[in-house]
């Protein structure tokens, strides 16, 4: 028979692998979660232009790998490629910025889509957890960011990522570095589009990954050189916060985001176990974003990691995560009765707050037992008629074997006491 299959480039979760992308999701939130970050959830799609604005016309996202579609209605809209933008734009909608409260710290989690050559690490369809902390200028929500990244890596057991850190300027020394770039790169051997990309942003040059363009860039201008003042001193403030936070990092002249927007701080969480695709995740400042999509000046610091390329990253260093089963108790009955016995045990037990599940279809006591085993619940519940008559039911420790006779009207409080 013929089935349908996950579009080329995607992938489903399902268990048990379901349960570490769970699992990174919660580490990587929980310290934004401490560290007064709201949860925002933005729309699968967004106007086309939102994007061409604020990721840039230029970009291989924006250019290359977005999938934009018309709708019946004449709308251009698109998927969306990333989610700063989106959480910005739903930010300004919603007025957040006039509330008095600034910064304002948001975080998400979702779906973002690419038509990217499918490759380990690099999906058409990916997931991340980002955090952007809006309408302030402040070295410390850069730093506080980059800390929080690293805190929750460092949860899950990830041990072997680098941060990579730079400053990209602002809107006073850029333009001058700018020019020097454009004035190196016009004198190299560069295909059509390369020399398109270095009159419109000649700094996503630099993060080109093919080896002939990069053996080129040796001697190209360096923009720590062109930093003005307010750069460098804002960029050594977040180096030293960082530092005294006992989070190592290193200097990297040549990190430079794919995405317009970015000023000043710029930086990414890269992992040698993951080949090519080597980032986790990254993020840094953009100042400017809020005004190239329509709104006033808010200057914001973000980052968004992935969780597809962080469990790759946990699998590479032979990590296992500490994930308790999704059941604690398994029901087992035998006969009609203790069928429906049984099952309102399970339901007061799920009441009371205790995950628990239910052998259904009629099984035998081997098979039924052999499914207690594969759920990885605790203990097991089994009665049959002779039990009921005397009011029992048999609880079983799956672990050590061991099975003794629990009143049937005790035993939602007895496996809570001792699951507690």
């Amino acid at each position: 028979m013929n089935t349908f299959q996950a579009p080329r480039g995607t992938y489903d979760l399902i268990p048990p692998r379901s349960a570490a992308f769970l699992a990174v999701r919660d580490a990587i939130s929980t310290p934004l979660k401490n560290s007064g970050y709201g949860y925002v959830e933005t729309p699968g799609f967004e106007n086309v232009e939102l994007f061409a604005r604020g990721v840039g016309e230029s970009t291989d996202i924006v250019s290359k790998e977005m999938y934009a579609f018309e709708t019946k209605g004449g709308d251009r809209l698109a998927l969306r490629p990333e989610g700063t933008a989106s959480v910005l734009r739903a930010a300004l909608q919603a007025n957040l910025h006039k509330a008095g409260n600034l910064p304002v710290k948001l975080w998400y989690s979702g779906s973002y889509y690419r038509y990217e050559n499918p490759q380990a690490g690099r999906y058409r369809h990916f997931s991340q957890v980002g955090a952007e902390a809006i309408g302030a200028e402040d070295p410390a929500l850069d730093a506080e960011l980059i800390i929080l990244a690293d805190q929750a890596y460092r949860s899950l057991g990830l041990r072997d990522f680098r941060i990579l850190l730079n400053s990209l300027g602002d809107k006073e020394c850029r333009p001058v570095y700018r020019e020097a770039l454009q004035g190196f790169l016009r004198d190299l051997d560069l295909d059509e589009d390369t020399r398109r990309r270095v009159e419109i942003n000649p700094l996503r040059v630099l993060d080109d990954k093919r080896a002939d363009v990069q053996k080129q860039l040796t001697g190209a201008p360096v923009l720590r050189d062109y930093l003005c003042d307010a750069c460098k001193a804002y960029h050594e403030e977040v180096r030293a916060l960082i530092t005294a936070a006992g989070v190592a990092f290193e200097d990297d002249e040549k990190l430079v985001r794919g995405l317009d927007y970015y000023t000043r701080t710029t930086f990414e969480f890269v992992h040698g176990g993951l080949g090519s695709q080597s980032a986790v995740g990254g993020g840094g400042r953009y100042d400017g974003l809020s005004e190239m999509i329509g709104g006033p000046a808010l200057p914001s610091v973000g980052w968004a990691l992935g969780v597809d390329r962080t469990v790759l990253a946990l699998e590479a260093e032979g990590v296992v995560l500490d994930i308790p089963a999704s059941t604690s108790v398994y029901a087992v009955p035998l006969g009609e009765e203790a069928r429906r016995v049984l099952f309102g045990v399970v339901t007061e037990l799920r009441r009371a707050g205790v995950a628990a599940d239910f052998s259904y279809g009629g099984k035998g006591l081997k098979g039924a037992m052999k499914n207690a085993n594969r759920s990885g619940a605790p203990y097991a519940l089994v009665a049959g008629e002779r039990d009921l008559a005397e009011g029992v039911v048999q609880l079983k420790d799956m672990e050590s074997g061991e099975q003794r006779a629990v009143p049937l009207e005790t035993v939602v409080s007895e496996l809570r006491a001792q699951l507690a």
